[in-house]
């Protein structure tokens, strides 16, 4: 696909905004762009490393917008009173969703492989991208994640891969209905739970981007996603401990790793993962059989897949201190939290948690949820602070909030404190730590919680020296 036009990204630095962009650079197109956070001056690195590569940023004032013949990228929450926004209409510049130019690209390419489903997407993307990447396929890679594998001192933010081969492989977002816009060849579907819409859209929409490609990969263990593939011929199945074309077996949890047998093909393989949970293992089945039906033979994507090495915020080890493990988390929606705080319960150790929702909407949304998995999953003796939804600003209204949480949690037979200011949450973990616990800090659309995680651990090494 031709790039065209000098590309202006409004939100540069969002999870899904960076990598697009880095693609677009990457392969010769003129890309600058504005950003709130810049402005605010919040998670400097991530905008010096979008300099490194030579895009020009701009404060979001409407300055970096100066003619017609730029073409702006705006994500769905970028408002129409943003003055970078204002300027473009007052100069007719033509316009694209984030979600448009990144279905553009990826229907261009000659193997696009979708990753979609509610949870596992940016984690089952990663995997794709380091089987193809290790077996000399070239692939490009479009995640909303930090790919550890692929990130280095002078790219620390390699959230994108850009390659030579046929394959581009990306994530796609159901949350703004935008998964409708593009046309795998192969489509990966993980699973299908409440997240930022209601289940019958959830599942016409996934429906419809399974439809729509050539191969399916698809989760049977997850009632909603086995419902929806009964119908398409295309679809191969995964599951752990139940009949499936990829299947994993003898399970056996580490507290940093996880070993499985897969039986695929009519083969077994041993598998032993760098990245610890169950629900990693149903991930790698996916990544697995979306490489097999990418042209990778079965014992070469068991062998690659042995030397991923995970995301930032999937479950990241930060370090430890004192004998207390601290762990960075993207958990943000009932599913994800439930199965890291099932990783975590799978191994000794207390869990003090502070987790910040990731807006006020979602909250509107799957408080209830959220509250329900806090309560049956943490143990008596752990320990959970919730302070105010991430809010960036904008016009979002904020009539449920984190004490609503907190109250349904408690109505739930749960524990939970409500610490408004994310330090007061920060200070109580850190009083109550000891040997052996594990501080999470967990949520979504906040860069500053690894700097958070970052900053607990500091304080743990100061007291142990």
């Amino acid at each position: 696909m031709e790039i065209g036009k000098p590309l202006f990204f409004v939100g540069i630095g969002g999870s899904g905004m960076m990598p697009l962009a880095m693609i677009v650079q990457a392969r010769g197109g003129i890309v600058a762009g504005s950003d709130r956070g810049l402005d605010q001056g919040r998670a400097p690195a991530r905008f010096d490393a979008l300099r490194h590569l030579g895009i020009a940023l701009h404060p979001q004032d409407g300055s970096g917008v100066v003619s017609s013949d730029q073409r702006i990228v705006a994500s769905a929450a970028i408002e129409p009173s943003v003055p970078d926004i204002v300027a473009a209409d007052r100069l007719g510049c033509e316009r694209s969703t984030r979600a448009e130019l990144l279905a553009q690209l990826f229907n261009a390419a000659v193997l696009p492989i979708g990753v979609a489903g509610t949870s596992g997407k940016s984690t089952v993307t990663g995997m794709i991208g380091w089987i193809l990447h290790a077996c000399g396929h070239r692939p490009t890679v479009m995640n909303g994640a930090v790919m550890k594998n692929f990130a280095t001192a002078d790219a620390p933010f390699a959230s994108a891969l850009v390659g030579a081969g046929d394959a581009f492989v990306s994530e796609v977002d159901e949350s703004d209905g935008s998964i409708a816009l593009y046309r795998p060849r192969i489509a990966v579907l993980n699973n299908v739970t409440l997240d930022h819409k209601g289940l019958d859209e959830l599942r016409r929409l996934f429906g419809d981007f399974a439809r729509s490609a050539e191969h399916v990969i698809a989760n049977a263990g997850d009632a909603e996603t086995a419902a929806l593939i009964a119908t398409l011929p295309q679809a191969r199945t995964f599951a752990i401990e139940a009949p499936a074309d990829f299947r994993a077996e003898a399970l056996v949890p580490e507290a940093w790793a996880i070993g499985f047998d897969l039986i695929a093909l009519g083969e077994r393989h041993r598998v032993r993962l760098n990245v610890p949970g169950r629900h990693n293992v149903s991930n790698a089945l996916a990544a697995i059989g979306a490489a097999v039906a990418a042209g990778v033979k079965l014992a070469e994507a068991v062998r690659a897949i042995a030397g991923f090495t995970g995301l930032r915020r999937r479950f990241d080890r930060v370090g430890e201190a004192g004998g207390v493990t601290v762990i960075d988390d993207f958990g943000h929606n009932p599913d994800k939290i439930a199965a890291t705080l099932d990783t975590l319960h799978a191994h000794p150790g207390r869990v003090l948690l502070l987790f910040q929702p990731h807006g006020y909407g979602p909250l509107r949304m799957m408080g209830r949820e959220l509250a329900q998995v806090f309560a049956e999953r943490l143990r008596p003796d752990d320990v959970l602070t919730i302070p105010d939804p991430v809010y960036q600003g904008g016009t979002v209204a904020r009539e449920v909030g984190s004490a609503d949480l907190v109250g349904w949690i408690l109505q739930a037979d749960g524990r939970a404190h409500h610490d408004a200011d994310r330090a007061a949450g920060v200070r109580r973990l850190l009083s109550r730590a000891r040997p052996g616990d594990r501080i999470v800090v967990m949520g979504a659309r906040d860069d500053t919680l690894s700097l958070l995680a970052a900053d607990i651990l500091a304080r743990l090494e100061a007291r142990h020296p």
